[in-house]
């Protein structure tokens, strides 16, 4: 039965991740914070930011996705361990998109996760972003107008 819960509470946090990712790209602030637990951390070290708490971490991602004029972001599963109510484990991220200013990005990095397991289910304790691969090239496409 315990590889039964093994298995579940791995599939709910990797359903976490994605719920995250979901939110960033529909620029659902509150639904972003709300995956957090109240005394999160989330850190990026590669731009020197780091924002705890839930209001913090709204803040700085609205102030983060603020920036672009459009932004495209894929997660691919890594490893998730889960050791009673917490867990530990990564994200694969590719993301591009442009900056209000015209410049572009891209990137490969990982989210180094901390997860908890809270009465409303598992959230985020500590996300730290940590960019492997970055290229500046201006993109050569345009993104299409969105019919939500």
């Amino acid at each position: 039965m315990s590889d039964q819960l093994d298995i579940a509470d791995r599939i709910e946090v990797e359903a976490l991740c994605g719920e995250l990712t979901d939110a960033v790209m529909m620029r659902d602030f509150d639904r972003v914070a709300a995956l957090f637990t109240p005394d999160a951390v989330m850190r990026w070290p590669h731009i020197d930011r780091e924002f705890v708490g839930r209001q913090e971490i709204r803040a700085g991602i609205e102030w983060g996705q603020g920036l672009w004029e459009f932004f495209i972001q894929n997660v691919h599963p890594g490893i998730v361990r889960v050791s009673g109510d917490t867990a530990m484990g990564r994200a694969y991220i590719e993301e591009f998109g442009r900056m209000h200013d015209g410049s572009s990005q891209r990137n490969y990095a990982l989210y180094h996760d901390r997860y908890r397991r809270t009465p409303d289910g598992w959230k985020f304790s500590e996300r730290e972003y940590e960019v492997r691969y970055f290229d500046s090239t201006p993109l050569p496409g345009s993104p299409l107008p969105t019919n939500h």
